[in-house]
């Protein structure tokens, strides 16, 4: 009969092999390392105001501390990491676009209200009437600063200053007083060459008179009087000094108003609702490029799963022909372009389609006399998109329909010869059938992937030509991908709130096409 020790009076833990100790203590210094960090990462994001990530690591940190302290959970230690990339990297990105979609947030509405308001309070302007030339006269190592009054609107004498030596080899921001003086010091002045090069330490200079006016660099020539632009009152608004109006936050549209409407910039992120929703289907400026969009995103998915399974079929039952010597040779060739990276084929097709040098239009030309304008003509230029896609496709439709051909029995084959039926017969009537069944899944996957084939636009055409008319970045070959990635980066206003509703949208489209798949693979959801 065996016996354990802890039959035997002995403590459990001598049970265990030292390494297996030493592993175990390894492992928990690593997950006690693990959620120091995260949560070093919660103070730091909370700490620079963005709540949203500090909350992630913090559950992060809390399910990591709770999943490797509790024996009833150890079992879920093994899938833990594949879970918390998902929420990670899938998750919180899908949660922090649909937030950001029922906001403003864009280039003009990126800081928040309280570092708005100190950028504009920290805004000055020049006193007019009151510059003051100046020239730098060198003693020995250091620089004496001289300062000469263009003019004095009281009518007394011209105002004269002068520096005490200065070293600009220090470029810190300092103050320094000036002293009235009769006359400029007696040494030449600096040529222009070597002031512009001491700029960056005459720029960091406050110069206080002695009646304490402040006086800062307003040009390659000037010093000048630089006065705070606005000043902020009780009730949160701001009085602009030079123009004499006040500034009023409106929280509705995230910017300080003037009293005559004006808005200024820069302006903080505040939700809007469902106005970026409102405004693809409301604004005629963008209804109508993101339906003609969403039209030729459809299409253009749809064309080429039709296209790639059409070649792709064809040369799959060819290569299964009894009579066809060199299959293999065949094989290795036709698969050959999917073994190439797919930015590499779309950027020698961009160099073939050229207009004006490529291949295609000196064939064309050679033949039949005509150069197709392949970028600026919307039609050819999808055209040309779905040609190349159609070559980039077809292998791995190609692979599939082997793959399904190879599966069906040849007694139906026979069968069929006995009953008189030819190669179409066999193809339209067994072939087909057959496999398009288990293909289907696989055919809604490929038409997803080539809703959101980014790549191809960027390369190809990077959605040229453009839609006339437009208020946003939008092309006639821009894919729904495409043309959010256009407003989010490519636009002057970089409206992210509005390209997250459409990326939002693209999610819930996408979302049901891979329900759709499941369904079709008979999973249950």
């Amino acid at each position: 009969m065996y016996t354990t020790n802890a039959s035997r009076g002995l403590p459990r833990h001598r049970s265990r092999h030292p390494g297996e100790r030493y592993a175990r203590w390894a492992a928990r210094a690593l997950v006690a390392a693990l959620v120091v960090g995260l949560m070093w990462l919660v103070v730091a994001f909370h700490l620079n105001g963005q709540w949203m990530f500090a909350l992630l690591f913090l559950v992060l940190g809390a399910a990591l501390a709770v999943v490797f302290t509790r024996r009833s959970l150890m079992s879920h230690r093994y899938i833990f990491p594949a879970v918390a990339g998902l929420g990670v990297f899938v998750i919180f990105p899908l949660v922090y676009t649909f937030g950001i979609s029922f906001s403003n947030y864009s280039s003009s509405n990126l800081l928040s209200e309280e570092r708005v308001r100190a950028q504009l309070l920290s805004r000055t302007y020049q006193e007019e009437g009151a510059a003051f030339g100046f020239s730098l006269h060198r003693e020995g190592e250091l620089v004496r600063l001289y300062l000469e009054a263009e003019g004095d609107p009281a009518g007394e004498g011209t105002k004269r200053f002068a520096s005490p030596p200065l070293n600009l080899a220090n470029q810190e921001e300092r103050r320094i007083g000036v002293q009235p003086t009769d006359r400029p010091p007696a040494a030449e002045p600096l040529a222009m060459r070597e002031v512009i090069a001491a700029r960056g330490a005459l720029q960091g200079l406050r110069l206080v008179t002695p009646e304490g006016l402040e006086l800062r660099m307003s040009g390659l020539r000037h010093f000048a009087p630089m006065l705070d632009r606005y000043e902020a009152r009780d009730d949160g608004s701001l009085f602009d000094r030079r123009d004499d109006r006040v500034l009023t936050p409106d929280q509705q549209i995230g910017f300080f108003v003037t009293d005559d409407g004006e808005t200024i910039t820069p302006g903080w992120p505040v939700a809007v609702g469902l106005d970026n929703y409102t405004r693809i289907f409301a604004d005629p400026d963008i209804r109508g490029p993101f339906l003609q969009i969403f039209v030729w995103t459809f299409a253009f998915a749809g064309l080429t799963v039709l296209f790639t399974l059409a070649v792709g079929f064809v040369l799959a039952a060819l290569l299964q022909w009894d009579q066809l010597r060199g299959k293999a040779i065949y094989r290795t060739l036709l698969i050959l372009p999917y073994a190439v990276p797919a930015f590499i084929s779309i950027l020698i097709f961009k160099g073939m389609f050229n207009q004006h040098f490529g291949e295609v239009n000196m064939i064309l030309d050679s033949l039949f006399g005509i150069r197709p304008e392949w970028f600026t003509d919307p039609w050819l230029a999808r055209t040309m998109l779905l040609v190349v896609n159609t070559w980039l496709g077809y292998p791995y439709m190609l692979l599939l329909c082997m793959g399904l051909i190879q599966s069906i029995p040849r007694d139906l084959f026979e069968a069929s010869a006995v009953d008189g039926g030819g190669p179409l017969t066999n193809l339209f009537r067994i072939t087909l059938p057959l496999i398009i069944r288990p293909l289907t899944p696989l055919l809604i996957a490929a038409f997803a992937f080539n809703f959101n084939n980014f790549v191809l636009i960027a390369l190809l055409t990077g959605g040229n030509p453009d839609i006339l008319g437009a208020s946003t970045p939008a092309g006639t070959t821009d894919l729904l991908v495409s043309y959010t990635y256009r407003i989010a980066f490519q636009d002057a206003g970089q409206n992210f709130g509005l390209a997250a509703a459409i990326a939002t949208l693209i999610f819930l489209l996408v979302a049901g096409l891979s329900l759709l798949n499941l369904r079709l693979s008979r999973v249950k959801v």
